[in-house]
C-alpha cells in the first residue's frame, strides 16, 4: 500500500516538460497580447495628441464675428 501512495506522488520528467511548455506558451500569449495592446494605445495616444494640437491651433485664432450675416439682421 505505501508503495502505491509513493508512486502516486512521483511525476515523470516528460510530465514536467509538458507542464512547463504549456506554462511558457500561456505566458507568451499573454506577453504578445500585452505588446499588441501597448502598440495600439501608443497609436491612439498619437492620434489624440494630433487632434489636441489642432484644437489648440484653432483656439489661438482671433474671434470672428458671425452675426453680420443676413440671418441675424445685421445688414
Amino acid at each position: 500500500m505505501p508503495l502505491n501512495l509513493l508512486s502516486f506522488f512521483l511525476i515523470n520528467q516528460s510530465d514536467i516538460v509538458t507542464m512547463l511548455i504549456i506554462v511558457v506558451i500561456f505566458f507568451s500569449v499573454l506577453l504578445l497580447l500585452g505588446i499588441r495592446k501597448s502598440y495600439k494605445l501608443k497609436k491612439e495616444n498619437e492620434r489624440l495628441d494630433a487632434i489636441n494640437k489642432k484644437i489648440a491651433e484653432d483656439e489661438d485664432k482671433p474671434y470672428q464675428d458671425f452675426t453680420d450675416g443676413h440671418m441675424y439682421g445685421g445688414n
